[in-house]
């Protein structure tokens, strides 16, 4: 990047943040603060181990520094801006959650365009937050739009701010259904029947929450998608299984069609061909509703996370917290576009030309010297994609 669009942009984001009102975390005061500049090394400079009272001001700090990245920690410390992580004495640390788009099952990267990857992201985001929400009933939970690749959501309840990483780490591992076992999904009931002297147990699928259910309502979709069909067709559909030949394929659908309704209330053991089948929808679950987190920044208790409100130095977006009822109407390439950046063009010199999907509308863009509008210029030269045109 040549030093007239590094001067532009710092310009200009320091435009932004004299327009801007930036809400810090809470208890900012307790966190680490860190910053890459905008300098002309070919590597990142990160500007770290700062507290909040040696920054100043966060918003006269923005104006003054004008940053490209701008951070605060998970953790919060008694002495935060100490030089080493012993020194800052941790308390307590936001259990954080970083879907990134760049890493997601279901994306190809030199194939989908930026908007497609967000919204795969988004989806991801959806399974994220039913486990946040239904299966660990958190509270205190923030949904942040990156500014970049995807999302972060930070969780304050006070029951896991003082988790250790291993604690962290089996959150992380629920979510992602790592280690996932069918058998301990299962519940054992003892029943004394009519006639018998010895009680039977009675085997049931929990499917009231959790990975219970999601398996339960895999497995029934496929069960009634079975039922539709016709004979033939469905036992060929159950030999596409490993293992399931014809006499099994015949037993589990008959098994199927005389107990619809034991199977809908959980009671997948009714025949041992049928309890075969269930087990493997344990597997599909996973694949399908599993929340694919980078997992080492759910479990370091330090991590340093983008603020909130800041610019992303990688793309000019802003960087925003979403109410939850905003987050299924919210279009990253639109809504995350900076006011100051709308209602003017600029000159730039495009390097790296093709498609930009941005504001609203999708741009083709040639290489060479052109005038646009100034949020995609901007978001070129943040790309390195193009460089700002000499006046």
């Amino acid at each position: 990047m040549e030093e007239r669009t590094r001067a532009y942009l710092r310009g200009r984001f320091r435009d932004h943040y004299r327009r801007t009102e930036i809400t810090p975390p809470p208890a900012a005061n307790e966190r680490e603060w860190g910053f890459i500049p905008w300098t002309d090394s070919p590597g990142t400079t990160m500007v770290r181990h700062r507290s909040l009272l040696e920054l100043g001001d966060l918003s006269e700090f923005l104006v003054r520094k004008r940053p490209r990245h701008v951070y605060f920690s998970a953790g919060r410390f008694r002495d935060p801006g100490a030089s080493s992580m012993g020194e800052k004495d941790w308390q307590s640390a936001d259990l954080v959650f970083d879907l990134d788009a760049d890493h997601l099952p279901g994306v190809t990267l030199g194939e989908d365009t930026y908007a497609e990857m967000l919204a795969t992201c988004k989806d991801a985001l959806f399974r994220l937050l039913d486990f946040l929400e239904n299966d660990f009933a958190f509270e205190d939970v923030e949904v942040v739009f990156s500014g970049g690749r995807g999302y972060h959501v930070h969780i304050r309840d006070e029951n896991v701010r003082h988790l250790e990483r291993e604690h962290r780490r089996e959150i992380v591992d629920y979510v992602r259904g790592i280690g996932l076992d069918f058998d301990e999904l299962i519940e054992t009931e003892t029943v004394a029947g009519l006639g018998r002297r010895t009680p039977t147990e009675r085997r049931h699928l929990r499917i009231d929450g959790g990975w219970g259910k999601r398996i339960h309502e895999q497995f029934m979709a496929f069960v009634d998608e079975l039922l539709d069909l016709e004979n033939e067709a469905a036992l060929e559909r159950l030999q596409a299984f490993d293992g399931i030949g014809e006499g099994k394929a015949e037993a589990t659908l008959n098994a199927a069609r005389n107990n619809r309704e034991e199977l809908e209330a959980g009671n997948v053991t009714v025949h041992t061909a049928v309890a075969q089948l269930a087990e493997r929808f344990a597997s599909r679950a996973v694949e399908r509703d599993n929340a694919p987190i980078d997992e080492p920044v759910t479990t370091d208790t330090n991590r340093l996370i983008r603020l909130p409100g800041s610019l992303h130095g990688g793309s000019g977006l802003e960087t925003l917290r979403l109410d939850r009822d905003e987050i299924d109407d919210f279009e990253p390439l639109s809504d995350a576009v900076p006011e100051t950046f709308r209602g003017q063009e600029i000159a730039v010199d495009v390097t790296d030309g093709g498609e930009v999907e941005l504001g609203g509308d999708i741009f083709t863009v040639s290489e060479g010297d052109q005038s646009l509008p100034e949020y995609v210029g901007v978001f070129l030269m943040a790309r390195g994609r193009a460089e700002k045109e000499k006046e």
